[in-house]
This record gives C-alpha cells, structure tokens and sequence, in this order.
C-alpha cells in the first residue's frame, strides 16, 4: 500500500467513527489531521506510516475527539444526566476524577431525595419530614419503631424546606461538575480550534488526549 492509501485509509476510518459528531465538526477534524500530517512530514520528514503509529489507532483518536466535544458540550449544560455522563467518561482518569463522580452522584441522590420526599409529605404525614429528639435529628423518611420522643418539627413546612434545600444541592453540584470540567487539564484542548500539532509529534506526547 503506498503512503498517500495509506493516509486516506486512515482518514476514512477516523470520518467513520466520528459518526456520533456533527457534519461540520467532522470534516474540521478530518482538517486538522490532514494538515498535521501534511506538515510533519514536510517539517520533519517522518514517513507517513510513522507519523499515523504515532496518532495511534483512528478508532481511539476519533473516541477521544468525541468524548472531548460531548464534555466540552456538557460544561455549558444544567442538565444532571449530562453533567454525570460527562464526569463518568473521565471518571477512569484518575482517583481524583473517580471522587468528583461519586461526590455528583451523593449531591444528586440527596437533592433528588429531598424532593421527593418533598411530594411523599402530603402522602405519608406522619412519616416524612425533619423529626428531632432527646438524641439526635433527622430529615426524611421515618418509620414506626423510631426511637421514643421523636416527633416531627415542621409540619407541613417541610415541603417547601425539602424543595428549597433539595433544589439548592442540586443546582450547586451541578455548578461544580461544570467548574470541574472546564478547568481540568484533561479538556484543554481546543477541539474546534487548530490542532497542537505539537503535541502528537512525540511517542511521549501522542497520548495529550488521554
């Protein structure tokens, strides 16, 4: 197979599997490798084939384009499901990376139990909402067989307690994942801009965007 087969063999696959990514963000990225190609084999004279081993498989570099334009996408999204989507795709980079996952997932269950506990009130009076006692303090569900001299504190202004405060976790978890996602070193990379073509001319550096 000559170099320029070579090349458009793997420029093809690399369109193929960028499927998930629109039309114009696909062809901008077919772009930016042709030109990286293109000039590291006239600046630095490397072979094609070596210059292609270096990039790595099409299938991981247009995984890895994906993933950074779905994160980069998601840093500007209120939405819950997308903001964890977007944390367990990086989840697997890192401890630190794992921990601001679970920590997302332990503010959205909370804010999401509160409010539902929020429309149980109504439902279950005398079990739902913030019970206090000689010992200790809870807010939630509680259920016969609770230690004696608990008793509800709120009444039915929990619902608006549990609504307010369960709203309140969410929206500043969601703040944080997305503060997370655009300051970390993972996502730095500009996909919509010129390529670093830097960055890819080195066995050390091919894996930037890993």
């Amino acid at each position: 197979m000559t170099a320029d087969a070579e090349v458009e063999q793997y420029l093809e696959t690399l369109r193929v599997q960028l499927g998930s990514v629109t039309l114009a963000e696909r062809e901008e990225i077919v772009r930016e490798i042709t030109a990286h190609i293109r000039d590291s084999a006239e600046e630095r004279r490397l072979p094609a084939s070596e210059i292609l081993a270096r990039m790595g498989p099409p299938e991981k570099l247009a995984a890895e384009y994906c993933d950074g334009i779905f994160i980069r996408a998601a840093s500007r999204s209120l939405s819950p499901p997308i903001l964890l989507r977007a944390t367990l795709r990086i989840a697997a980079r890192g401890v630190f990376r794992m921990l601001v996952f679970l920590s997302a997932l332990f503010g959205y269950f909370v804010g999401g139990g509160l409010i539902a506990t929020a429309f149980l009130k109504p439902i279950f009076p005398t079990h739902v909402g913030l019970f206090g006692g000689p010992h200790s303090y809870g807010m939630g569900m509680m259920f016969p067989g609770t230690e004696a001299g608990e008793h509800e504190l709120l009444g039915y202004w929990y619902i608006p307690a549990a609504l307010t405060l369960g709203s309140l976790l969410i929206f500043v978890t969601s703040w944080i994942i997305r503060l997370f996602l655009r300051t970390s070193r993972r996502w730095q990379v500009r996909f919509g801009g010129k390529l670093a073509s830097r960055h890819l001319l080195t066995k050390d550096n091919v894996g930037f965007l890993a």
